[in-house]
């Protein structure tokens, strides 16, 4: 049954990435735990708007958990506190009248603050495109479709196909990996006979690209799986280590 709750919000606010940020408090009054919670952050914008204030920037699409850009890290969890949603799943029945929510950016030095809650995520187009491209002619659909493909590969391909990107994994893993999210781009291909002619190249490129950019090493503790939006398994990097070494064995 919905009802109305009164709420705190602790929101990070920061102009641009140069300047030092810091957390403002603000009350908001009679939300529906029947709204989302980026419903809720449209009401509070609303609010600031109409007192005068700058409202909190934060990135939003489709709002149904397949474009990965409502990335909030929300009471201690990239998220917030419900599984296998994005920040725009999740909805206010979650939490109880008078609590106090935190509400951060991803914390990572591949995804520099932009402004408040929003964080430059290019960083994983970056890798994505270091990986390069399948160069193998499939034909039309009926052709694709034809070439021979184990159940349980294609299966696990389309698993790892279903990552969107929105760096939870990287949120919450301590030293900021991003191991998670390359492995799933690796493993969509490694699977398929499409992409076993770059295979090698790919693994070697995209894991460099990583490490350029400031992503932290695999810490083994699971928690990307546990918070990944989309459940992506942690089985995938042992994959792309695989693919990695044999990449390496291979030069």
């Amino acid at each position: 049954m919905e009802k109305n709750i009164n709420i705190t919000l602790k929101v990070w606010r920061q102009k641009n990435a140069r300047e030092k940020g810091r957390f403002e408090t603000y009350q908001v009054k009679d939300v529906s735990t029947g709204s989302s919670f980026l419903e809720m952050m449209d009401i509070l914008n609303e609010q600031l708007i109409n007192e005068g204030n700058e409202p909190v920037a934060f990135d939003h699409d489709c709002r149904e958990g397949i474009c990965g850009m409502c990335s909030l890290y929300i009471n201690g969890r990239p998220h917030g506190p419900d599984d296998g949603v994005t920040t725009c799943q999740l909805h206010m029945r979650k939490f109880k009248d008078g609590d106090t929510i935190w509400i951060e950016p991803w914390r990572s030095a591949g995804f520099p603050v932009i402004k408040d809650l929003i964080v430059d995520r290019t960083a994983f187009d970056k890798i994505i495109a270091s990986g390069g491209y399948v160069s193998v002619n499939t034909g039309g659909v009926p052709d694709a479709n034809a070439i021979p493909i184990p159940k349980p590969d294609a299966d696990e391909a389309m698993d790892a196909a279903s990552c969107i990107g929105c760096g939870a994994c990287v949120a919450a893993c301590k030293n900021g990996s991003a191991m998670l999210f390359v492995s799933a781009k690796v493993s969509q291909l490694a699977l398929l006979p499409q992409g076993k002619v770059e295979a090698a190249r790919r693994a070697k490129n995209m894991v460099a690209k990583m490490d350029e950019l400031g992503f932290g090493n695999c810490t083994n503790t699971g928690a990307c799986e546990v918070e990944c939006p989309k459940g992506i398994s942690v089985a995938h990097i042992a994959r792309l280590n695989r693919e990695f070494l044999k990449a390496k064995v291979q030069d």
